[in-house]
């Protein structure tokens, strides 16, 4: 008689574990501290829409396209960028329709007020890509002082010395303190001068006087 054998037990998979290229399995700190695998974690959590996706095969995924933006190549960000901007143009359509069909003026302020900020985030995002597509120029301009008049233009307040022990010091910044010091000396002198004068005219005009 025909006895039924007992069913084997399915062993159950191997739950997939962060590792580096190198297959080396990477410690807990490495895995928090690592952006590929936040990242990858991050998209994991969202991207239920697309069904159960394998975390460790997301991660090895998106080396390869760090890998490949490391090596200049932005088609990836160029599309990613191009992708959000028509996403935010969708989302300033849908809402900017939402509030012409509102009756209440809430309402109304609500959705159109969303739909114009999707539609400046959706132009910041193309001015991303049109910069990333044509990047300014950089020119460097060195300074110009001009001036009607004299001037004086110190870029730097001390001076290293050539054995790189004491800083120079301006021989003008001396003189230009005890510039006021001598124009009032010069100010007291002139009074003084002006005032013995006038002393000695008076004296003349009294011993005039009186000789009359």
């Amino acid at each position: 008689m025909a006895t039924a054998k007992p069913a084997k037990a399915k062993k159950a998979a191997p739950k997939s574990s962060a590792t580096t290229p190198t297959e080396r399995t990477l410690e807990p700190h490495e895995i928090v501290l690592s952006p590929t695998i936040q990242n990858a974690v991050g998209v994991h959590a969202w991207s239920k829409f697309a069904g159960e996706a394998d975390l460790a095969v997301t991660v090895a995924d998106l080396r390869e396209q760090v890998k490949e933006v490391w090596a200049g190549d932005m088609g990836r960000v160029e599309a990613m960028l191009y992708g959000q901007a028509l996403t935010l143009q969708t989302i300033f359509t849908s809402l900017a329709r939402k509030a012409v069909a509102q009756e209440y003026l809430k309402q109304f302020q609500v959705n159109l007020t969303l739909a114009l900020k999707a539609q400046a985030q959706c132009r910041a995002t193309l001015a991303a890509l049109a910069e990333i597509k044509n990047p300014r120029l950089v020119s460097f301009v060195q300074q110009a002082n001009i001036a009607n008049g004299p001037q004086q233009v110190n870029n730097a307040g001390t001076q290293a010395s050539t054995q790189g022990t004491q800083p120079a010091t301006y021989a003008h910044a001396e003189k230009k303190q005890d510039a006021p010091n001598e124009l009032l000396e010069d100010s007291a002198h002139e009074a003084q001068g002006s005032l013995v004068l006038g002393c000695t005219a008076n004296r003349v005009a009294i011993g005039s006087a009186r000789a009359s």
